[in-house]
């Protein structure tokens, strides 16, 4: 059991590195739509998902009733990949980092619903505050130019936080990972790439690379997340995703010139204390 809980830990660490260098990739490929993005981002994705079933050898098989939160996974998960896109192309990386790091919160409170899983008075309370954490970031002013993305870059961490509860569903129906990843991959692509393709703007060389090099990060951001989730459940291992925000905030100032405001690192404060309050309150409570 302790083995499972640090391979978890490593693994979301991992995780936490491509993802904020998938981020990067994002920004660096420039003045490209949002789907576009997406679509390069699943395609490497599926690639590499549907090698890794392939080279396993282990035959697929999915029970009925896992079929609901696969295919619920899959619709989050494509909310949350389509708000995060959106919002790390117009804010700060680290202020597009943490609000997507709301995931977790939101994870908890799907659990009780999802997995049936209560939650404690000091739990909710930790949900509660970490919100109001991500209102600092938000600032939901309408003279604040930055307010509709960051709204919309924290409805992707709503829907990333509900997508990891299925996730954990469908693991405890015995569904591979990578089976996951390809489904939730193929299903992005199908309703992703006729818009794409409505709306196409041609790159360049150098902007296709970096959506190939984002795609490769999120993909193995993807399979490292799935593999934590489902070696520990996120109640125990959740706070080590905050790791993305220091690797969001190095890559942001050293690349970007990218210096969040007091304002923003006030919320980044509240809501990384949460998560520590929540990981050791229901370290203790295991104990």
């Amino acid at each position: 059991m302790k083995r499972k809980y640090h391979l978890g830990v490593i693994y979301l660490i991992i995780s936490a590195f491509f993802f904020a260098l998938m981020a990067v990739f994002i920004r660096l490929a420039g003045d490209v739509p949002t789907i576009e993005k997406a679509v390069f981002r699943n395609v490497v994705a599926f690639i590499m998902a549907g090698v890794a079933l392939i080279r396993s050898k282990e035959k697929i098989s999915v029970p009925k009733k896992a079929w609901f939160p696969v295919i619920m996974r899959a619709l989050l998960g494509m909310v949350g990949i389509v708000c995060n896109f959106y919002a790390i192309d117009r804010l700060l990386l680290s202020d597009a980092s943490i609000l997507n790091k709301m995931s977790p919160f939101f994870a908890v409170v799907g659990s009780l619903f999802i997995l049936k899983e209560k939650f404690t008075v000091p739990q909710g309370l930790a949900v509660f505050i970490a919100f109001i954490g991500g209102m600092f970031v938000v600032k939901p002013t309408f003279s604040n130019m930055e307010f509709f993305p960051a709204a919309i870059g924290l409805l992707g961490g709503v829907g990333a936080g509900l997508a990891y509860s299925f996730l954990r569903k469908a693991g405890t129906y015995g569904v591979k990972g990578p089976f996951v990843i390809l489904f939730f991959s193929g299903s992005s692509l199908i309703v992703f790439t006729p818009i794409m393709i409505m709306n196409y703007v041609p790159l360049s060389g150098y902007q296709l690379l970096m959506l190939v090099l984002c795609g490769a990060s999120a993909a193995f951001g993807q399979f490292a997340i799935t593999a934590a989730y489902y070696h520990a459940p996120a109640k125990q291992i959740s706070v080590f995703d905050y790791t993305q925000l220091l690797f969001s905030t190095a890559f942001g100032f050293f690349i970007f010139g990218m210096v969040p405001d007091v304002t923003s690192i006030i919320g980044y404060v509240i809501i990384v204390a949460m998560a520590l309050w929540m990981f050791f309150y229901n370290k203790n409570r295991d104990t």
